[in-house]
């Protein structure tokens, strides 16, 4: 299986997939922990994939997104963004609204 294929698998069998350095439980960047800790007050259940684990899948995702950092959002396979887009969208509520329009469950609803 290609990389591309990898990413594709995970972006469209999981709700919520978060490409980041580290993992949910130990993240090894700041961005990468904001999202986790957005994640985790809301009390979204996502899939953390940990692109330190090889070169191939850090420049892959970067290569399939065509976007230039990490960590990168995908809900219910559209790409959302990275860290500031989604803490903004949090802030604002709006990725309260977007997971809940994904049907995706939302636990908390507070705001940063």
């Amino acid at each position: 299986m290609s990389i591309h294929d990898f990413i594709d698998s995970q972006v469209k069998s999981n709700d919520v997939v978060v490409f980041m350095k580290g993992t949910p439980q130990f993240p090894m960047c700041g961005f990468s922990g904001q999202v986790a800790q957005i994640f985790t007050l809301l009390g979204v259940d996502y899939k953390g994939v940990n692109v330190l684990d090889s070169d191939e899948m850090r420049q892959g995702i970067k290569e399939f997104t065509n976007w230039p950092t990490i960590p990168q959002i995908f809900v219910k396979g559209e790409f959302i963004g990275g860290c500031d887009i989604v803490r903004e969208m949090y802030q604002s509520g709006e990725l309260q609204g977007l997971l809940e329009e994904k049907g995706v469950p939302v636990m908390g609803r507070a705001t940063a």
